[in-house]
């Protein structure tokens, strides 16, 4: 086999690799359906990944063992809480928290 080749099939296999875990649930759930309990469940899957994404950005790791706190990013997660509570809508939420950042990091 020579190298080309080899590239080329290295690059086959990446894709399909990552087409099937993306690909294959929205064909099992077309064919398959899913339970109620699973709707339940789903429900709440994006705000529990957009929380994760929030909780990850706001430490920082400091000499492989100190977590330090990004207190400008902590200061711009509460009122956007507070946005995220009363309008429960997650375009408004994140638009509003980007703005906030912003206009936090053009002052302090």
């Amino acid at each position: 086999m020579t190298v080309s080749s080899y590239v080329f099939l290295s690059i086959l296999c990446a894709g399909a690799v990552t087409l099937v875990p993306k690909v294959l649930p929205f064909i099992l759930v077309k064919y398959r359906g899913l339970p109620p309990i699973m709707f339940r469940f789903l429900k709440y899957l994006p705000v529990a990944i957009i929380f994760s994404l929030v909780l990850s950005g706001m430490f920082q790791e400091k000499g492989g063992r100190v977590i330090s706190v990004k207190w400008l990013d902590l200061l711009a997660v509460i009122p956007t809480t507070y946005v995220a509570f009363r309008y429960k809508n997650l375009l408004v939420t994140v638009l509003f928290g980007v703005v906030c950042l912003a206009i936090l990091r053009q002052f302090f």
